[in-house]
């Protein structure tokens, strides 16, 4: 079956026709510009997902880090302070000696640590005794020799000189 059509509506089809080309052209255009984008955000949003595990992981390191400090913080206050205090005590020992005209005092070190200041070798002795140490474990040390190492000795008492005399 055939039809008649005037050359006015053939031409017309043939426009429409190109216009419809024309817009599927557009939309084929679209489309591969659309795909392009949403290729390129989803790149975006694994790049950012890997930089958001990377910096959580960093994160955990340093809240880890941080504790730590805050531990060895916490350890070492209580050691500051008995520093000090020890520092106050040997000023004072060292002043009331100086008062008494005293040309020694006698230190106590518990395994090489400096733990106390005393006027007599009993005073220290006793100190010593009061913080577990045997009351029969005391033994002369010969002057002169050489003595242990410091740390190999549980409590040791050894005399200090003051002002430049022994």
């Amino acid at each position: 079956m055939y039809r008649i059509v005037r050359s006015a509506a053939y031409a017309a089809l043939l426009a429409d026709l190109d216009q419809a080309r024309a817009e599927l052209e557009q939309a084929r255009t679209a489309l591969v510009h659309a795909r392009a984008e949403a290729e390129t955000a989803t790149d975006s949003a694994i790049r950012a997902e890997d930089t958001a595990e990377t910096l959580y992981a960093a994160l955990g390191r340093a809240t880890a880090t941080a504790a730590r400090a805050e531990g060895e913080l916490l350890a070492l206050r209580p050691e500051l302070l008995l520093d000090t205090e020890d520092r106050a005590a040997l000023r004072m020992l060292l002043r009331l000696t100086r008062k008494q005209t005293v040309s020694r005092v006698y230190a106590l070190y518990h395994r090489g640590v400096l733990h106390s200041v005393h006027a007599t070798v009993e005073a220290a002795e006793a100190a010593a005794e009061a913080e577990g140490a045997p009351p029969d474990g005391w033994t002369a040390h010969t002057p002169g020799a050489a003595l242990p190492p410091a740390a190999e000795v549980i409590w040791r008492v050894q005399p200090l000189p003051l002002g430049g005399t022994t």
